[in-house]
């Protein structure tokens, strides 16, 4: 018998079958369902870790993508289209709008603007990312996250990246046109950013290099980075987290022993930050006990 959260999902997964490519590159479509698999597997952990209450009421939004064969990704999700208050999370939109700058030769990626950047991701300074915002300019960036070629907003699939507020007291300049959200975000428009990211989509590939540099060596251990480091020693992440109220948020690409993953949790809880440290280890164990799919079986996944 199908959850509701299955029965819920046939047509998200749309949002990843096509993905926005540079100067004739191109990575595997992501399928317009969620493998079987995983997805059952996914299922399982939230029930394991009593957590299905809180995706019945739509206070826990997951993705989760298997990326260890290139070739053939594999993904699955629980509320992927959910929008939520993402608090500083979003912050990967900023960093992205300073490379897309940079690549235009209107900002210089020198040593101070690397370091604002780098504050900015590993630290989550709100100082460093009011300052970046401006720099990259405001609705520079709501139009770039909402383009073309990248849809990381996109009303069609419920929204997805925004950042319509300065990191402080100052009032919102534009908040999301669904939701009225200030710092928003899906799961799977989350997860997108980093699929492209890791494929050298997202700006350049050497943009892309840069940017995972910075989201290197997480500097607050907490949610995804105490759970992994603290369980599963010897892990890399590239990570953005966000925290606010009852907010919790956390992101990243995964590495370790052979094994790489992108990991997407919101939770608007009190226990959020809890959650997300249980849930980084009930996801890496449920990806390392799944073989990494093969490339010839990806045609499964088409529609």
């Amino acid at each position: 018998m199908k959850t509701k959260q299955s029965t819920a999902i046939a047509s998200i997964f749309l949002l990843f079958f096509t993905i926005s490519v540079h100067a004739g590159q191109s990575c595997p479509p992501l399928g317009t369902k969620a493998d079987p698999v995983l997805q059952k597997g996914l299922e399982k952990s939230i029930q394991k870790l009593n957590l299905q209450q809180a995706v019945d009421q739509k206070k826990l939004c997951v993705s989760l993508v298997d990326i260890t064969n290139p070739d053939a990704p594999r993904m699955a999700a629980v509320n992927g289209n959910q929008m939520m208050y993402a608090a500083s999370l979003p912050k990967i939109a900023i960093l992205l709008g300073a490379f897309e700058r940079i690549e235009r030769g209107d900002m210089k990626l020198d040593a101070e603007t690397r370091d604002t950047l780098t504050r900015m991701i590993r630290n989550s300074s709100n100082t460093a990312a009011t300052e970046m915002l401006n720099r990259v300019g405001k609705t520079y960036l709501a139009n770039l996250l909402q383009s073309p070629k990248y849809r990381l907003y996109d009303p069609a699939r419920n929204g997805g990246l925004w950042v319509g507020k300065e990191y402080g007291k100052s009032p919102a300049w534009k908040r999301d046109p669904l939701y009225n959200l200030s710092h928003g975000a899906t799961a799977l428009q989350v997860a997108r950013f980093y699929y492209m990211l890791e494929n050298g989509l997202l700006v350049s590939p050497r943009g892309c290099v840069q940017m995972k540099e910075i989201l290197s060596k997480p500097a607050i251990h907490h949610k995804f980075v105490k759970g992994l480091l603290t369980e599963r020693p010897g892990t890399r992440i590239f990570r953005k987290s966000g925290t606010w109220r009852q907010y919790h948020c956390d992101s990243g690409i995964i590495e370790r022993d052979g094994r790489r993953y992108i990991a997407v949790a919101l939770a608007s809880d009190s226990q959020g930050s809890q959650w997300l440290s249980d849930l980084i280890v009930e996801l890496d164990d449920l990806i390392f006990r799944t073989p990494p799919k093969q490339a010839s079986l990806l045609s499964e996944t088409k529609s």
